[in-house]
């Protein structure tokens, strides 16, 4: 070969090297599935004594025979996710199968409810009209910036407490970032605007049903047992959030150098004029807007207990008014709410169909993931290993007062929220543990839903294996570490107030 073939011949280029992908949340749990089935075989099987109520009795632990052999615990293994959706617990022997008779034990209530208000959520969305009426406030509020902040901010804020509005926050950045730069504000003030706003909602959830209802569910709870602490609790780190993104950009408005996250070429070359007005809101879209609020409204008044949050006492008999709704219930009014809301948009029967579908389709994951961590706990339940592990953590915390147990709730948390990033996923998983333990300790089951959510909120806002979060920085053209040193102080804020709330309700209930 000449010299000139050599100079000819192209170079190779190494290999690039593959980023690091976190792995979904299925995959997770799929992991955590093996390792439990694997760790039963060696940790020992225990129970405590019940009471009437089915709860553990504290003291009573004894070691038990499990009588299982390898190839029942490879049955269990094999068939998790079937009991994780309709497994049965047989009433004497406390085994869980698909087979067997005694109560459900398998998620298929919240499995059907998450599917279905995935179904309702995808048609209100396809109607256009709350992308709508969220950019015409945007709009009229373009000359009032801080106000503009704080409407968009509280808008996502109580999406979020109700309903967990997370990931549809990433289709707004197009709409709220040149309209925040037109006011002479940065990006970051956009990102703080659409990620803090949306997931201080979900972290003070009151009836949000992808985490506190998973989490009321697999704590065998009512869904409204502890409104009262988490909506004050909403309220009050609400005002404190978005008191802190207005600071922030009153700061950045009026010095430029401040900002944290600088501006790209063209970010100061438009006024509020330019960013467009959007379509006004017809009739039908306010129709619509109504219907949904009504909805809304309506699932809070019939899971609340209104004589126990009336009157403070968790035994008092239910007024004649209250519905007493869980999930069946649930379930059945979002199905029957995405029909009337298609009806009334006149979607047509081809397309209301098809957009149930999709919207079943989309939520199918989130459900999925319910159903694998539910089949985590059959395993450790037929196994009799979950009261060994009660058992474990009830020694770290014996002898605590109640505020310290809700605070080491909240803290224990943080960590899982991080390994599980499936807000479901996590809440099925961790509450058949964290549930019997409040027991224990003499605090409400619904501190213990309130700690944990929080636990899984907080992560959220700034974990960088969320969509919300990463995806919301890209979208925004931000750095990832621009956007912690922004929100870092915040959530120090946010972590004191949260103990000092989860505290509070462990002493108040």
């Amino acid at each position: 070969m000449s010299d000139a073939d050599t100079r000819a011949a192209p170079e190779e280029k190494p290999p690039a090297k593959k980023k690091f992908i976190f792995p979904s949340a299925l995959t997770i749990l799929a992991v955590v599935t093996l390792a439990v089935w694997a760790l039963a075989f060696l940790i020992p099987s225990g129970a405590y004594d019940r009471d009437e109520d089915g709860s553990p009795v504290q003291g009573t632990y004894h070691r038990v025979d499990s009588g299982q052999s390898f190839v029942d615990r490879l049955n269990d293994l094999f068939l998790s996710p079937v009991n994780g959706l309709y497994g049965v617990q047989d009433e004497k022997t406390g085994q869980v199968g698909p087979d067997l008779a005694g109560e459900l034990y398998g998620s298929a209530g919240v499995f059907l409810f998450v599917i279905a208000i995935g179904a309702f959520i995808t048609v209100v969305f396809a109607t256009g009209a709350l992308d709508r009426g969220i950019g015409r406030l945007a709009h009229r509020l373009r000359d009032r910036g801080a106000l503009l902040i704080a409407g968009v901010m509280l808008v996502f804020s109580l999406l979020g407490t109700v309903e967990g509005f997370a990931e549809e926050t990433l289709g707004f950045y197009g709409l709220i970032v040149p309209l925040m730069l037109a006011l002479g504000y940065d990006r970051m003030v956009a990102t703080g605007t659409i990620i803090l706003g949306a997931g201080i909602g979900v972290l003070c959830s009151t009836v949000n049903p992808f985490a506190t209802g998973v989490a009321s569910s697999a704590a065998d709870i009512s869904l409204g047992d502890g409104i009262v602490l988490r909506a004050v609790m909403w309220v009050v780190l609400t005002a404190v959030t978005i008191a802190y993104v207005i600071r922030y950009a009153t700061r950045v408005r009026g010095n430029p150098g401040r900002s944290l996250s600088g501006f790209l070429p063209g970010d100061r070359d438009h006024t509020a004029a330019d960013a467009g007005e959007p379509p006004d809101l017809t009739g039908l879209h306010k129709a619509i807007l109504v219907l949904v609020a009504l909805v809304f409204t309506f699932m809070i008044f019939s899971v609340v207990p209104w004589s126990s949050a009336i009157t403070g006492d968790a035994e008092a008999v239910p007024y004649g008014f209250e519905l007493g709704w869980s999930f069946p219930e649930l379930a059945a009014l979002f199905l029957v709410a995405a029909v009337v809301v298609g009806v009334v948009a006149r979607f047509g029967e081809q397309k209301l169909s098809a957009t149930i579908i999709q919207g079943a389709a989309d939520f199918i994951s989130p459900a999925l993931v319910i159903v694998l961590a539910r089949g985590v706990t059959v395993i450790m339940n037929n196994s009799q290993i979950t009261d060994t592990v009660l058992h474990s953590i009830e020694g770290l915390v014996s002898g605590t007062s109640s505020a310290v147990f809700a605070v080491f709730v909240f803290i224990v948390n943080l960590p899982l929220a991080f390994l599980i990033p499936s807000t479901s996923g996590h809440a099925t998983l961790a509450m058949p543990i964290l549930a019997p333990l409040a027991d224990f300790a003499g605090v409400s089951r619904a501190v213990v839903v309130t700690a944990w959510q929080a636990a899984s909120g907080w992560m959220n806002l700034w974990v960088p294996t969320t969509a919300v979060t990463i995806g919301g920085v890209a979208l925004a053209k931000v750095g990832y570490d621009k956007y912690l040193r922004f929100v870092w102080p915040l959530l120090a804020i946010l972590f004191v107030l949260i103990c000092g709330f989860v505290a509070l309700g462990a002493v108040w209930t």
